[in-house]
């Protein structure tokens, strides 16, 4: 993992990565924070890969894996590099078909009947549904320091840009549809809709499947516990929460408390947030550690979610 600022409760969740079998003696998780407080190393992708370079060096695999990490999927990466392998590729891009996200710098690409990508435009997003790359990119190691040495020599740091579409005349690009259920974070508002299609009984048999489980870290607490006057509907609710009043098409992460009389309505609720009583949540996100106070309403919309930073009592 390439880390770049604010990665403590990265760091702190993580850990060792003994609750995903990847502490190990040999090979398993690596932390790679940055090697110097200036922002001149994220300006592009390059730079931050070249700053690794000694690791890739020493790493023994034959084939790498580039993975963005504003990107939510179950995906299949065994079916994707079997694909890479087939296709003779020197960069496969893996990517969806839709609409693209709303950000400055969305990988619009074409291909022809073989999937080999025959046109590159880096922009904002089409009014039409296109082919659009989620930052996930499959090749050879020695192949992608290749392209590396060549493209920090020149001053070059951004990798959509000065590899892909500099050099897609001379080296085999091939795109991927990626099968699975899979969604961009770009923005507040497109973290508020995935979360909230969570609620779907759909989405969440397409993301969470048996064949490929999605773990998280183990914390041994009480399920959640309901008062008398609790209603809840269409909502999840983790352990260590206390609910006594109205939760309906919502998110509770572990330890919030909602009194009594308290309504929250399509929103999320970070760790350890309180909700005291007669008080109104509709369309809102809560991060850790949160305290609204008796009285409160609090409302956003749909596509403009309120947000209430760490910490903050309301």
């Amino acid at each position: 993992m390439i880390t770049q600022n604010n990665y403590q409760s990265l760091m702190d969740h993580i850990g060792s990565g003994k609750s995903w079998d990847l502490s190990r003696k040999n090979e398993g998780l690596f932390f790679l924070p940055p090697f110097t407080i200036s922002n001149e190393l994220y300006e592009g992708r390059i730079a931050s890969l070249m700053d690794i370079r000694p690791f890739f060096k020493n790493a023994r695999e034959e084939y790498v894996i580039l993975s963005d990490c504003h990107v939510v999927g179950n995906i299949d990466f065994d079916s994707l590099l079997k694909k890479h392998i087939a296709s003779s590729a020197d960069i496969t891009v893996a990517c969806r078909h839709g609409y693209a996200p709303r950000i400055n710098n969305n990988l619009i690409m074409w291909m022809n009947a073989e999937n080999r990508v025959i046109d590159i435009v880096i922009g904002q997003r089409p009014a039409a549904e296109c082919d659009y790359g989620v930052g996930l990119y499959v090749m050879r190691k020695d192949f992608l320091m290749r392209m590396l040495d060549a493209a920090a020599s020149r001053n070059q740091m951004h990798f959509e840009r000065d590899i892909l579409l500099r050099h897609m005349g001379e080296i085999r690009i091939c795109g991927y549809r990626l099968p699975e259920y899979t969604i961009v974070i770009s923005s507040l508002g497109s973290y508020f809709k995935a979360s909230m299609e969570m609620l779907s009984a759909q989405v969440r048999q397409a993301l969470f499947q048996p064949g490929r489980s999605i773990y998280t870290k183990v914390r041994d607490a009480a399920p959640a516990i309901y008062g008398l006057h609790a209603s809840v509907s269409n909502s999840l609710v983790a352990d260590g929460c206390f609910v006594e009043g109205t939760v309906r098409n919502s998110i509770l992460f572990r330890d919030v408390r909602i009194a009594r009389n308290a309504v929250v309505e399509n929103s999320i609720v970070m760790q350890g947030a309180v909700i005291c009583e007669k008080t109104s949540l509709n369309c809102a996100i809560l991060d850790k550690d949160v305290v609204v106070k008796s009285g409160r309403v609090l409302s956003g919309a749909d596509d403009y979610p309120l947000f209430i930073s760490k910490g903050t009592v309301v």
